[in-house]
């Protein structure tokens, strides 16, 4: 396309793109931050996905030192004789040369309003495009995840516990924004709110509004296997005396942003230690988690034959069940193909549907093998990092949890999304003992996060 002249005019979305550039750049330069953040917040919200990545490729590569800029304090480095008196110096003027022009544009924006939560906004769409696209742009996002690492540690950071007592808006994000078990009233949020049943969030200093991370507790006797014993109308009560297990039975990460960071751990460790305060008879953590991706992401591809993958193969599949147990999943879809294909295909067929778990005789059968599978899948099958595949078992065994096949619980969510998400399997991974002594050597400053809400009162 050409403009009047005859010139060649450049696409609308390198203009929109070139523009938000524009402003990170005079932000490096200082030109009176509070004048442009607004802008630059304004105008990267106008960005399409697409035009997001093109704003990181330039982020990236054109936010950058040059190699010229480096000279002058690498030579005199290499030509000083290591003068006592001025080698801090010289090595404080190399610190400074090589910073990161980016880690000087996000402690500008973090001192506006709203600047910390632009951060994590641009931190979610980098991660979004990464998982994407093959974007190269992890320069950009070291730093500022190394930037929100600075901010979202030691004394930024509270704990509070989520109680009847809260402020309405507090109970209602939660509500909102629990992923693993929704909740479609206050009422129902109400009843996760009690004696046995509690709620504990950390919140940053400047976002006090909004937790960053929360957890749900149930306080059991004994190990639950099932969540209707903890939500929803068969949920049952307990007495404090008979209490001897905290069941966490739902985490949820409310800022995408700050993914990696370690947060979902420190909150844990924190609540695991106000409930050994609170009450010497719990000796029990532990979680009733479920496994998102079991069925969509990893049995049914197989099933299909699509097991490149994977570790578990097709033709595996039906080596876990007995000769007995084929016949009766064959008969339920009506089928009489026993070869691998045929016996996949019965089996894809039926837990594709959510009434099997209704035919005691199937659910029998289908028990042992199911178990052996989902044991499998969470501490076998990694993806191409090396990491569990399973993002909530890599999340409870990176923390330093233990599982084994006792702790699969077969039929423990037959919920409709139960049984498309894990085929209705949940998992207790077991914090231990020891667990909470080998963290805090590694969190030191935990012993300094101050604790508001329910543990000041």
């Amino acid at each position: 396309m050409k403009d009047m002249s005859g010139k060649m005019m450049e696409p609308k979305q390198s203009k929109k793109v070139e523009r938000v550039f524009e402003q990170f750049n005079k932000l490096g330069e200082d030109r009176g931050s509070k004048l442009v953040f607004p802008k630059l917040q304004e105008k990267y919200h106008e960005l399409d996905r697409k035009e997001k990545e093109s704003l990181f490729s330039l982020l990236n590569s054109k936010l950058e030192l040059e190699k010229e800029e480096l000279y002058p304090i690498l030579e005199e480095l290499s030509s000083s004789e290591g003068d006592s008196l001025s080698w801090p110096a010289q090595l404080q003027r190399l610190r400074a040369k090589v910073r990161s022009p980016r880690l000087k544009i996000f402690q500008r924006i973090a001192k506006n309003p709203g600047g910390i939560r632009f951060l994590l906004d641009l931190r979610e769409d980098l991660i979004n495009s990464r998982k994407t696209t093959a974007l190269d742009v992890a320069a950009l996002d070291y730093d500022l995840t190394s930037f929100l690492e600075m901010l979202f540690q030691e004394g930024f950071l509270y704990l509070e516990e989520i109680t009847l007592d809260s402020p309405y808006r507090q109970i209602e994000i939660i509500k909102n924004r629990d992923m693993v078990h929704p909740m479609t009233s206050l009422e129902e949020m109400g009843q996760r709110l009690g004696k046995d049943r509690r709620c504990f969030a950390l919140y940053h200093r400047l976002l006090p509004l909004e937790p960053i991370v929360f957890i749900e507790v149930a306080l059991t006797q004994s190990l639950i296997r099932n969540i209707s014993e903890i939500v929803g109308p068969k949920s049952k009560d307990v007495k404090k005396k008979d209490v001897d297990t905290a069941i966490f039975y739902s985490i949820n990460n409310t800022q995408n942003g700050l993914a990696g960071l370690g947060l979902g751990k420190m909150l844990i460790v924190r609540v695991v230690d106000f409930l050994r305060s609170e009450n010497e008879r719990i000796k029990t953590f532990a979680t009733l988690s479920p496994m998102p991706g079991f069925w969509e992401r990893y049995l049914r591809p197989i099933l299909d034959g699509d097991d490149e993958p994977f570790l578990l193969k097709r033709e595996d599949i039906p080596g876990f069940f007995s000769k007995r147990g084929r016949g009766k999943i064959l008969q339920a879809v009506g089928s009489s193909d026993d070869s691998v294909e045929g016996f996949c295909r019965a089996l894809k067929s039926l837990l594709s549907g959510t009434e099997w778990p209704k035919n005691a005789e199937l659910a029998k059968q289908l028990k042992g093998p199911m178990v052996k599978i989902a044991y499998q899948y969470i501490t076998r099958e990694t993806n191409l990092k090396g990491k569990p595949l399973n993002p909530v078992a890599g999340f409870h065994l990176g923390n330093g949890a233990l599982v084994n096949e006792k702790c699969i619980n077969f039929l423990a969510n037959t919920s409709t999304k139960g049984l498309r998400d894990s085929c209705g399997i949940m998992v207790n991974y077991i914090y231990t003992p020891n667990w909470l002594t080998q963290i805090r050597r590694s969190f030191r400053w935990l012993e300094r996060l101050e604790i508001k809400g329910i543990f000041g009162r």
